[in-house]
């Protein structure tokens, strides 16, 4: 995949832990250099010690100042291990099966978290979240595994959407849509002046049609439906799967056509000029904005297709785990619970000078509008997706690309192309 993976975003700006959300851009999380070239061990009843792959300077003195702090307190110690995160990456999977494994892990919750945790590989921290009541179900139902144990602990997210351009949208004379039926009838007001209703930018960057298929289905087949696909619990040539692209091939002409041979940067400029009326992206789309622009912009959730479907979001989360091998974990728990709380996480956003949403609803982010509105849509969902790759695989993501925009040049043939993804699934499944 290109730089920008869908599974590891940047969030308006250099903003550390959530930057690992849905697509990692390279000036922010690669070719960092790392405090230890490999894994630091647990130190028993001693230290702490937590394997970072935040590795900006930003986000690095982010976890320093966090850890210092959680020192002085006198809870315990805690000891910091950054590495470059295309190396955590690849490392991760010796660090947890290794004879003396840190105790610690920064990472993302989805399916990753949730094979490891079928492994018997990460801490039961259910102990912590007997504390977190105020934290929303969608974020402890993404935290916890099949057995019904919490392993992961949250930190941050962000937020997918229709963003648009206020002054756009006055100028034009249209409202946010909240169901399909008004937001079919939003594109044709916009196509028939002379406006691209959605843009989209698929050049070097497929992915983002993700986001389509995504939605839809936790729109028309519910969240659990969407995670047992993605799982290979459920067929990609499913009646329950055409539904999706039935109801999407009714809103593909209103696509900019433009918008298959530019990749989403050159998207968000076309949406900002006015060239198209709005676009389905995470809100790391804005580092591609001018800063004077940033006012003007606003969003909508994905509209409502069933009423009957529990309402869901696409919000990729970022937080940690801990090794079911720390030789330390009541300290492991002690530390996780201090970063769950308000003041490291409102001390996590002031140092890493970024706008994110904290995980804790009583933490602090940005008083913006727009992060005001994205942070009570999270709120109000019932369960929270994570994004195409991290709810399946980086290696399923490729099997998605060729589907989605073969569908999108030729929708008429569905049929087949559900078929080849099937077969292209199952080869991934099957290793």
């Amino acid at each position: 995949m290109s730089d920008f993976d869908p599974g590891r975003r940047r969030f308006l700006g250099h903003l550390g832990l959530a930057g690992l959300g849905a697509l990692g851009a390279s000036s922010f999380l690669s070719a960092c250099a790392s405090s230890a070239s490999g894994p630091t061990t647990s130190n028993g009843s001693g230290a702490v010690t937590i394997q970072s792959n935040l590795s900006s300077p930003q986000a690095k003195a982010a976890m320093e100042k966090l850890i210092e702090t959680f020192n002085a307190q006198g809870k315990g110690t805690a000891s910091l291990n950054t590495i470059a995160s295309e190396t955590f990456r690849t490392q991760l999977p010796t660090y947890l099966t290794s004879a003396n494994p840190p105790d610690l892990y920064t990472w993302y919750a989805g399916s990753v978290a949730n094979d490891y945790a079928s492994k018997n590989l990460l801490l039961d921290v259910s102990e912590v979240w007997k504390s977190l009541d105020d934290y929303p179900e969608s974020l402890r139902t993404l935290s916890t595994d099949a057995s019904g144990k919490q392993i992961f602990v949250p930190m941050n997210n962000y937020w997918w959407g229709f963003f648009y351009r206020k002054s756009n949208f006055a100028k034009w004379g249209v409202q946010e849509p909240k169901t399909w039926t008004e937001f079919l009838a939003l594109c044709e007001t916009l196509k028939s002046k002379g406006v691209p209703p959605i843009g989209i930018g698929l050049g070097d960057t497929p992915w983002v049609a993700s986001a389509w298929f995504d939605y839809l289905n936790i729109r028309i087949n519910g969240a659990p439906f969407h995670r047992e696909l993605l799982a290979g619990k459920q067929r990609f040539d499913d009646p329950k799967v055409k539904a999706v692209f039935t109801r999407w091939r009714e809103a593909l002409p209103y696509f900019d056509p433009k918008g298959k041979a530019y990749p989403f940067q050159e998207a968000t400029t076309a949406l900002l000029a006015g060239k198209t009326g709005m676009f389905l992206i995470g809100t790391f789309f804005a580092d591609a904005a001018p800063k004077d622009a940033l006012g003007d912009l606003d969003f909508f959730r994905f509209p409502i297709i069933d009423p009957a479907v529990p309402l869901a979001e696409e919000a990729p989360t970022d937080g940690f785990f801990a090794s079911a091998k720390t030789a330390n974990p009541t300290g492991t728990k002690a530390l996780l619970s201090y970063l769950s709380g308000v003041e490291a996480q409102e001390a996590y956003v002031k140092a890493s000078s970024g706008i994110v949403l904290p995980a804790n609803p009583k933490a602090k982010a940005s008083d913006s509008p727009l992060v005001v509105k994205g942070k009570a849509m999270l709120n109000e969902a019932k369960e929270l997706t994570q994004f195409f790759n991290r709810d399946s695989s980086d290696a399923l993501q490729p099997t998605a690309d060729t589907a989605l925009t073969k569908f999108i040049d030729k929708p008429d043939q569905i049929d087949a192309i559900l078929r080849e993804w099937q077969a292209g699934a199952e080869k991934v499944f099957k290793g």
